[in-house]
């Protein structure tokens, strides 16, 4: 850590261990704020969200005095987001799909097309209040089924190609998606049963009765220990090398004139799936689910605090009304696709209404909130959907990364090209 003065400012600048001390100490109080303060724990704000949120405020306040400025050395920010995105991978097992029926296979592949219309939607409108569209998309897919993890690390990635102010426009956005999926899943839900003279009944069928462990095949049992710990840890590093390795060699197919760039998190992710769906028929390696848990948890909380105690929140001034605007038109049209489209398309049933609950909460926010919303539904009505919480916490959780991801890049890499 060093400081100096120039013409009355003070500049602070922590170097790597500094930085991550202090990211760490801001996780730590976001844990401890979360358990306090109600509002936190009822809209599934993250942790590292509220640590890092109260640095960026700080650091806008200092900035906006004129009194000081800091910066961060955020060097282990894009190993963490590596690690995170590598765990998400190794959860990839397609063979899920198979084993979750016909009700699966049309949550996720509307999923998958919501995520299109999202970027298509925010960079439409991005245009239309005279923005650049790759904002659009960071208020699109990048942000709200993206959540703040993809939020943080596209965003990064997309200031890297020039676009000022593009982090803090996704994270702002996914935080407004938080809160927007926490306040209306439940109410769209009951709306839907309410207005159909729904049954309320939940699917006796077997493999809804499942959790989601069980229907992966692994039992959760196992304990944590350091060597399953080491073997697990071993496993996703490996995997981020090679990801990094592939990730070069497939942009370097591509001519510079494209401006074609796939992150090398995105690469890492695919490296993942296909081990995990190779090991799903071999069994070479028995997955710790617990110690990769453990994995994701950490390597998620430090990058997503570092990017949020970075973000320049001055950024955000001339663009908070066009923001505001597309924001509003994506939680408008994500509301209408789940009572009008994905509501039938499930049977309109009390299975299908508490999964509308879930698809609002993690297309505009993230899992944890549809999980939440979904619990609230079921708790009021007294009866649990099995075939919900099976199949939305799979889907938005794990398997919609798998065309969520490359299209956010595509999405990206098109937008900057022109």
């Amino acid at each position: 850590m060093s400081w100096s003065f120039a013409e009355n400012v003070l500049h602070l600048e922590f170097d790597a261990l500094w930085t991550t001390a202090v990211a760490l100490l801001l996780l730590i109080l976001g844990y401890g704020l979360r358990r306090k303060l109600r509002f936190f724990e009822t809209f599934c704000i993250p942790a590292p969200v509220i640590g890092g949120l109260i640095m960026a405020i700080v650091a806008l306040i200092l900035h906006h005095n004129g009194g000081a400025t800091i910066k961060f050395t955020t060097a282990l920010q894009s190993p963490m987001m590596l690690a995170f995105f590598t765990t998400v991978g190794i959860g990839g097992s397609l063979a899920l799909i198979a084993k979750g029926g016909k009700a699966l296979v049309v949550y996720l592949v509307f999923c998958w097309l919501l995520a299109v219309i999202q970027n298509g939607v925010g960079a439409g409108l991005a245009k239309v209040f005279g923005i650049h569209p790759v904002f659009g998309v960071m208020a699109g897919a990048v942000s709200l089924e993206g959540g703040h993890g993809a939020a943080a690390a596209f965003g990064s990635s997309t200031e890297a190609l020039g676009i000022v102010g593009a982090k803090a426009v996704a994270i702002a956005s996914a935080t407004f998606g938080l809160i927007m999926g926490g306040l209306l899943g439940g109410p769209v839900c009951r709306m839907l049963i309410e207005k159909n003279h729904v049954d309320i009944s939940a699917s006796d069928e077997a493999i809804y009765q499942k959790s989601a462990s069980e229907v992966m095949g692994e039992g959760g049992t196992d304990a944590v220990d350091s060597a399953g710990f080491m073997k697990m840890l071993c496993l996703v590093l490996s995997f981020m090398a090679i990801g990094a390795v592939v990730s070069k060699h497939v942009n370097a197919m591509f001519p510079k004139s494209w401006n074609f760039s796939l992150p090398g998190y995105v690469m890492a992710m695919f490296v993942a799936v296909i081990f995990r769906n190779i090991n799903d028929a071999t069994h070479m390696v028995k997955i710790r689910t617990k110690c990769l848990d453990i994995i994701s948890d950490v390597s998620l909380g430090v990058f997503l605090t570092m990017a949020m105690m970075s973000m320049r929140i001055w950024d955000l001034y001339d663009l908070a009304l066009p923001l505001l605007g597309i924001l509003v038109a994506q939680t408008a049209l994500i509301a209408f696709l789940a009572i009008f489209i994905l509501f039938p398309l499930l049977g309109k049933n009390y299975d299908a209404a508490v999964m509308c609950a879930g698809f609002m909460g993690h297309g505009l926010g993230a899992t944890p909130n549809a999980v939440a919303n979904m619990g609230a539904v079921c708790e009021r009505y007294g009866v649990l959907s099995h075939k919900a919480f099976l199949i939305v916490p799979l889907c938005g959780a794990v398997l919609i990364d798998l065309v969520g991801l490359p299209n956010i890049a595509w999405f990206i890499s098109f937008l900057t090209a022109k």
